[in-house]
């Protein structure tokens, strides 16, 4: 079968920048352009290094470098090994430690350089800023990693190391299509075909070129991950912002990072946080769901608009920590965007005056019933009582969005799958007054299926007095099928208010395709399989067996039964 794609090679050099090909340790030269202040004296550096290709629309290098222009810093946009401009082998992660090492030695070595280099930016060219830290080299004086995490490769199966996760299409469909060689290519995967091995071997036949990456995850062969021989936190400490969406699909991986850096006794006093009430790609809850003449990936006057939004607190954090223009002990340790509510900032994350609040499933014979389903309440349910659904993998629960990186650009309404008789939820009374998310949200489900092994998926909703329910945040993962398990799940964090009149819903169930592999039920490979059976899952609830945790400002509102 003849897939149609289209291949994006590319994009034409930016007028004041100057392409440089700048060699690595191994004689691969990375495809490095400079964009110069106008002021002749030496100057401290920012760099970018990503696969994206520097000079498309896409990563808008042309708005962002006269932005650092303007604070006296050199901005520099790198092509990553493999990709667009530059040389190499097309493999994600491999060599980003060594690269990123090399290119920052370039850099401090340049006649317009002083010495001091800082990294930014967004997912991957977040990841080669781990990359940098990890690698220890003298210049680097700070990180940006914006929504991003150390462990995407593991989130990928990448590297072998993620075996309680559930299998996410969506990653491999991303190095499917960006990382099969210098180009990037765009095409449509039929995902009903089985086994899921062969969802992307049409295109790779049609295009010529196979994903080393993709062959990686279905092969069991994992590629080398740098990080397990040089992890960031063993390195000197560096400032680091860390920034983070509320709504990004990597928000657990992300705060687990910034959880991490402030347990850890060298990186905590170097450690901010700015998070914003956006998704991957900077889509916002003020706009949600984005109409097409707000679309900053269509209109450039609304990317100019979104831009300063999208920066941050970056630049500040640059003079303050870089250049030693700002202040560096008046700069908050938190700050975040409270969704539908605003901007705020605090001396910790999570801030000051929180308390946990933890809410119990009951209502059992209710819970499949209708999208409300059980009730969610403080108090639990005494005893135990189950609820019982059959997961099908060949009639797995549908994604209710089409493109997780772009969440809120399509910010769909999750109701339309609530009242499926393999979907469970519990669903709280409405609040009489804000109640404010400030924090971790944890859950722990008394989870048992008949089948080998499974998936666990949790979300939680804002339901709004019309019925229509929005996803706060969620969390997945491995289950398997030896008994009773109480199954941990790491939700991420959030900054959200639920507004009077809304409730919270809980909802447990056991696909979400196709962003996520629909498990066949077998302990085999998920790739490999033919044979597909339905599972009977059972939930346990009552006591403490399976229960929520918030994170809420004190003095929040409190929930009561219905």
């Amino acid at each position: 079968m003849t897939v149609p794609f289209l291949r994006i090679g590319p994009s034409p050099l930016h007028e004041g920048a100057e392409q440089h090909m700048v060699p690595m340790r191994d004689g691969t030269r990375l495809a490095t352009d400079i964009y110069l202040p106008t002021a002749p004296r030496k100057h401290a550096a920012v760099v970018s290094r990503m696969p994206y290709d520097k000079a498309s629309a896409y990563m808008a290098v042309h708005k962002l470098a006269p932005l650092y222009l303007e604070r006296g810093y050199v901005f520099i946009a790198q092509d990553v090994r493999g990709k667009f401009r530059s040389e190499g082998d097309t493999v994600p992660f491999v060599h980003e430690v060594e690269d990123t090492f090399d290119t920052l030695d370039w850099i401090a070595r340049q006649p317009w350089s002083n010495g001091a280099v800082a990294m930014v930016g967004d997912s991957y060219h977040g990841y080669t800023q781990w990359a940098g830290a990890a690698s220890a080299h003298p210049a680097l004086r700070a990180i940006v990693p914006r929504v991003t995490s150390l462990e995407i490769s593991d989130l990928s199966g990448l590297t072998g190391t993620g075996t309680d996760h559930a299998l996410g299409l969506y990653h491999a469909n991303y190095f499917a299509h960006m990382w099969v060689d210098h180009n990037l290519y765009a095409y449509e995967v039929d995902w009903s075909l089985r086994p899921l091995r062969d969802l992307f071997e049409d295109a790779f036949a049609a295009i010529g070129h196979r994903s080393a990456a993709v062959d990686s995850v279905i092969s069991g062969r994992p590629l080398t991950d740098p990080f397990r021989a040089q992890h960031p936190f063993t390195a000197p400490p560096v400032p680091v912002l860390h920034r983070v969406g509320w709504f990004d699909n990597l928000i657990d991986a992300s705060m687990r990072d910034h959880t991490a850096q402030l347990a850890d006794p060298r990186w905590r006093d170097h450690t901010y946080l700015d998070a914003d009430a956006c998704d991957h790609h900077t889509y916002h809850l003020d706009q949600a769901p984005v109409p097409p003449e707000q679309d900053h990936g269509v209109h450039e006057s609304v990317l100019d608009a979104v831009l300063p939004r999208y920066l941050g607190r970056t630049l500040d954090f640059l003079d303050a920590f870089v250049s030693g223009r700002g202040d560096r002990a008046g700069f908050p340790r938190a700050i975040w965007y409270q969704g539908h509510d605003g901007e705020r900032t605090a001396a910790s994350w999570p801030p000051p005056a929180t308390r946990e609040l933890r809410l119990h499933p009951a209502g059992a014979a209710q819970a499949t019933a209708s999208a409300d389903g059980g009730a969610l309440t403080e108090s639990a349910e005494r005893g135990t009582t189950a609820v019982r659904w059959t997961h099908d993998p060949l009639n797995p629960v549908p994604s209710s969005v089409r493109d997780p990186w772009v969440h809120l650009q399509e910010y769909p309404q999750e109701q339309s799958v609530h009242d499926r008789p393999d979907v469970v939820t519990f669903t709280g009374a409405p609040v009489e007054a804000p109640l404010d998310l400030v924090g971790a949200v944890t859950a722990l489900v008394d989870i048992e299926t008949t089948a080998a092994a499974g998936h666990l998926f949790v979300k939680l909703h804002d339901v709004a007095p019309d019925g229509t329910a929005h996803m706060i945040v969620r969390g997945q993962r491995g289950i398997t099928g030896h008994g009773p398990q109480r199954a941990p799940v790491d939700l991420g964090h959030t900054g959200y208010r639920l507004r009077p009149g809304h409730r919270l819903r809980l909802q447990i169930c056991g696909s979400d395709f196709p962003l996520y592999a629909p498990h066949p039920g077998t302990d085999g490979d998920l790739w490999q399989a033919t044979e597909f059976s339905p599972a009977e899952q059972t939930l346990r609830i009552g006591g403490d067996r399976t229960h929520l945790t918030l994170t809420v400002s004190d003095g929040s509102a409190q929930l009561h039964s219905a």
